[in-house]
């Protein structure tokens, strides 16, 4: 990873020279804490729940870049360095409170991590001159300096945390670099630092995490739980680094049952360029299973009733399947054009609401309910780019109009896995748009317009 006292840091610290100069009212700071409780409250635990791809850049890429990569890249989960003196990044120009909630908002996951006091073997640090390592001094054996160091580090990351508005429920990710395992001072005054940090940072709310490369840090841990088990307060989830160019949660470095499931991200693929919508920066690039992974809560829509089926039959008044008359009436009436029974009946009150709809999406009214009006009437209300690792109710309807259109026969599940990307990257193909397998705003464009 590439890594500033934080915006967020540097404001607090201005405020607090304004107040004491009289500059600056009590009641502003009052205003901007009650505004950041708001944010934290309308803003998600992020990563969450989460399966997919992600990518890691020291400096918090521009709203511009943002939003071309969410259109066009794989990534959906961007790792952000929030915390810590022993960034390399310690100036963030685009990071703030607003850029966190604006991704969210936007169905980014987003990774914050510290990087602070690093091993005091690892020969890059410390970084500044008023930067410093983890204490190595054993003491009573118990490496209290270490320990006292991790849980102050700890309360800043969470402090910093918070000030940007992240939720409690997130997961704050410590970065340690990679240093000489066998050094055994190193090593074990590491530990206990994580050992702190992780406390403490579970004591503030947050989910623990921790990144380190594969053969060292995370062997560490990973040794810490088989060897000494309960010893140490180990983190909830791990990142491991491991640029082996395999998008998985794997390596042989560790046993595969460690923090699983859903307590794993792998950076697979580090310090390249990478060019998505026009715009090129330096990331790493992360594989994630966190969670549950990608889950959507089952569809409550229809009282229940399936809605989800391989394909939408043809509807005219001497042939009409009960089954998918009943889908049409309930979706017609959730969009405001039918207020009857759902009766599974193609009659006139059904084929009137049907018109209408046609009329209102610039088709020719007419008695029958064609392919192109189901791939409409299921793509129709709100859309978001989805891509793998996206789930939830806009997924479902994605599918259904996927399986109108004829480019795929999806289950129906509301989670945006491998199948739904390839049907997605055949629709996309047909319609001649390029096959990313990204569902942006002229897929949806091309779908409520009921194109197959």
């Amino acid at each position: 990873m590439r890594r500033t006292r934080p915006l967020a840091s540097l404001t607090a610290a201005l405020a607090t020279l304004l107040l004491a100069s009289g500059l600056l009212v009590a009641t502003t700071s009052s205003a901007g804490a009650a505004e950041a409780s708001e944010r934290r409250r309308q803003n998600i635990a992020t990563p969450g729940d989460f399966t997919g791809y992600g990518f890691d850049q020291c400096v918090a890429p521009t709203q511009k870049t943002m939003d071309a990569w969410l259109e066009s890249s794989p990534f959906l989960a961007v790792g952000i360095y929030i915390s810590g003196d022993s960034r390399a990044c310690r100036t963030q120009p685009n990071l703030s409170p607003t850029w966190i909630s604006t991704q969210l908002a936007k169905g980014w996951r987003l990774l914050p991590i510290a990087l602070g006091p690093q091993a005091s073997c690892q020969p890059r640090f410390p970084r500044y001159s008023d930067d410093f390592t983890i204490s190595p001094a054993p003491g009573d054996g118990s490496y209290p300096a270490a320990r006292k160091q991790g849980a102050t580090e700890a309360n800043k990351n969470a402090d910093d945390a918070l000030a940007y508005g992240l939720a409690p429920g997130s997961t704050l990710w410590y970065d340690l670099e990679g240093f000489d395992l066998a050094n055994t001072h190193c090593r074990e005054s590491a530990l206990r630092f994580i050992h702190a940090w992780v406390d403490q940072i579970e004591a503030r709310g947050f989910v623990s995490g921790v990144y380190s490369s594969a053969g060292s840090g995370i062997k560490m841990l990973d040794d810490a739980r088989l060897k000494r088990p309960g010893q140490f307060r180990l983190p909830q989830q791990i990142w491991i680094a491991r640029w082996d160019g395999v998008a998985n949660t794997s390596t042989s470095y560790i046993a595969e049952d460690g923090w699983r499931p859903g307590g794993r991200v792998k950076q697979y693929r580090g310090d390249h360029k990478e060019t998505w919508g026009g715009v090129t920066i330096n990331i790493d690039s992360n594989y994630l299973e966190l969670g549950r992974g990608s889950v959507a809560a089952p569809e409550t829509r229809c009282s229940g009733m399936r809605t989800t089926y391989p394909r939408y039959h043809l509807l005219k008044p001497s042939k009409a399947n009960p089954k998918r008359v009943k889908i049409l009436q309930c979706t017609l009436a959730e969009q405001g054009y039918y207020s009857h029974g759902i009766s599974g009946k193609y009659n006139k009150r059904t084929r009137a609401a049907a018109r209408a709809f046609q009329a209102a999406h610039k088709m020719t009214p007419g008695p029958k309910f064609r392919k192109r009006h189901w791939v409409a009437l299921h793509a129709t209300g709100e859309t978001a780019v989805l891509k793998v690792g996206s789930a939830g109710p806009v997924v479902y309807r994605l599918q259904r109009a996927l399986n109108a259109a004829g480019a795929g026969r999806l289950a129906g599940t509301g989670v945006y896995d491998l199948a739904t990307e390839a049907a997605v990257k055949t629709y996309q193909s047909r319609r001649g748009l390029a096959a990313s397998g990204i569902t942006n705003a002229a897929t949806w464009a091309q779908l409520q317009n009921g194109r197959f």
